[in-house]
Order: C-alpha cells, then sequence, then structure tokens
C-alpha cells in the first residue's frame, strides 16, 4: 500500500510488506539507548549490538530483548542459556561499531566472566547478567526473557542512543 502524504510533513502508512522500510523508518523515531548483548560459544565471545531491551519485572527481576531471526548471530544467542546485557556509555561507541562489524570482534579482548561464563564489558552504564527465561516468538524477531541473576551499575557517565539511524548521546547531568 502506498503512503499518503497527510500535510505538514506526516506520512501515513498501513504496515505491509512492500514498505518495510516506512515501517522501520516510523520505528527509528522513538530514542533508544544502545546495548550489546554478549554470550559463550565455541568460537569465544559472540556479541550483538541490540537497541530492543527493556525492563519488564521488578519481582522476579525480568528484561526482555528481541534479535532478529535472519541475523548469523541469532542462532548463537537462541540457543545461550546464559547471556549479559550492557547499556553503553557514549565513550563506549567504538565498541558499538565493533560488534556492529563481526559478531566474534570482542575476542581480541581479555574479558572478564562470570561464573556461568558469559563475557562481561567494563565500565557500562548497566549491566544484567541472565538465565535465559522464555524465548517467545515474534514474527521475524525473537523475544528473549532473562531472569536478572546480578546486576552491576556505575554512577556517572552520558547514555550512547540511537535515534532515526544515528548514534547519538543523552548527557548526565
Amino acid at each position: 500500500m502506498m503512503a499518503a502524504n497527510t500535510g505538514a510533513g506526516k506520512q501515513s502508512f498501513v504496515p505491509a510488506p512492500d514498505n518495510t522500510r516506512l515501517l522501520r523508518n516510523a520505528f527509528g523515531r522513538f530514542a533508544t539507548g544502545v546495548t550489546i548483548v554478549t554470550a559463550a560459544c565455541d568460537k569465544g565471545t559472540v556479541a550483538i549490538t541490540a537497541n530492543s531491551f527493556s525492563s519488564v519485572s521488578l519481582s522476579p527481576p525480568l528484561v526482555l530483548w528481541s534479535p532478529d531471526k535472519t541475523s548469523r548471530r541469532f542462532p548463537y544467542f537462541e540457543t545461550a542459556q546464559h547471556f549479559a546485557i550492557h547499556v553503553l556509555a557514549a565513550d563506549q561507541d567504538d565498541l558499538c561499531w565493533q560488534v556492529v562489524k563481526d559478531a566474534f570482534g570482542l575476542n581480541q579482548l581479555v574479558l572478564e566472566r562470570n561464573a556461568d561464563g558469559v563475557p562481561l564489558l567494563d565500565n557500562c552504564l548497566a549491566r544484567f547478567e541472565c538465565t535465559r527465561s522464555a524465548l517467545h516468538d515474534a514474527g521475524d524477531h525473537m523475544i528473549v526473557l532473562g531472569h536478572v541473576d546480578r546486576a552491576t551499575m556505575r554512577e556517572g557517565g552520558d547514555a550512547l542512543t540511537f535515534y532515526n539511524g544515528q548514534m547519538g548521546q543523552i548527557a548526565a547531568e
């Protein structure tokens, strides 16, 4: 279905297979933080950037994130029983791009591992070490629900953000 210009720079459309770019652009109007999710695998550390992260529950402590099923990284995270979600600070954009380019780009770093063998990044604004609680089919993505076994956060630092296809930051006061 064609998009309609509704005036004042607005565009209205019914999502369809032939206009997924429009829907992606509309989703991109929601500013998000940027995370890196890590897990251990037979090749070392596998990582993926994700902005589809959300807190779910305080009791029990649950978070979710949603990897794309067509990603070459997906099989590693679909089977991972343990993973860590790292909320990136603005000064960690280099790590973000390193992971965007290479699923195994963190293997060159010496990373601490938790008791479950999950690789952990330092100096993130927050980190959530998780045990997979559930997987839910969600169209072309999978919702991964994680029980937070341990959380770590730092004081200070600006947040790395993603908006309208670009990286930015939100300054802390």
